[in-house]
């Protein structure tokens, strides 16, 4: 990608491309934070390592390089992607995609003609069933009716019947003096006790 000149630049070149990256240890030795600095190391200075002056420069035009394509690359990259974007928003995709679209809207379209008539037909099965049921059901009610009609007035004519046996019995102007004869002759006592099962278990005489 990059042309070096110069053989301290390609030796610069050789000494980067050969380095590896750094590796920090999360935990350090067993040396403690706390101890003490070694003997041997007692007074040691520790100095910078001296920078080449013509390899800095050569680094700065390589990550200036670099900072370059990287940007041209990102430039690239979006252009690429706005025009396959324009293109499917304008050109033959989209023009396809609108095909597609409306074969699908027309077919669509047809099912929910099929699935509306076929509600259709079903709602009017479910009507017609309905008005079958709340017909029968009517002519059930006027047949239950009728039929409790019948048996209020068979249960009147048997009350009708039954008044008439017993105003057989009334007292009435006519037979008064008769009733009254009849009471005299046969005297009835209703000074009795009776149990819990309705027999009479006491009753006084007649004087």
């Amino acid at each position: 990608m990059f042309q070096v000149t110069g053989g301290r630049s390609l030796r610069a070149a050789r000494l980067l491309a050969g380095r590896s990256p750094v590796l920090l240890d999360s935990v350090r030795g067993r040396k403690s934070r706390t101890d003490p600095v070694a003997k041997s190391k007692e007074g040691r200075i520790k100095v910078p390592p001296p920078v080449d002056p013509v390899e800095m420069v050569v680094l700065k035009e390589r990550f200036s390089e670099y900072q370059t394509i990287m940007r041209a690359l990102r430039m690239q990259f979006k252009e690429d992607v706005l025009r396959r974007k324009y293109e499917e928003e304008t050109g033959s995709q989209a023009e396809e995609r609108a095909r597609q679209e409306a074969e699908e809207h027309r077919a669509l379209m047809a099912w929910n003609d099929e699935e509306n008539l076929r509600q259709l037909n079903n709602r009017i099965l479910r009507i017609q069933k309905e008005e079958e049921e709340a017909e029968w059901r009517r002519v059930e009610a006027a047949i239950q009716r009728e039929r409790e009609e019948q048996e209020f007035i068979l249960e009147k004519e048997k009350e009708i019947l039954k008044l008439q046996e017993e105003a057989k019995t009334f007292i009435t102007l006519e037979n008064l003096d008769q009733r009254i004869d009849l009471a005299l002759d046969n005297p009835k006592n209703y000074n009795f006790a009776v149990d819990k099962e309705g027999r009479v278990v006491k009753q006084t005489v007649l004087q």
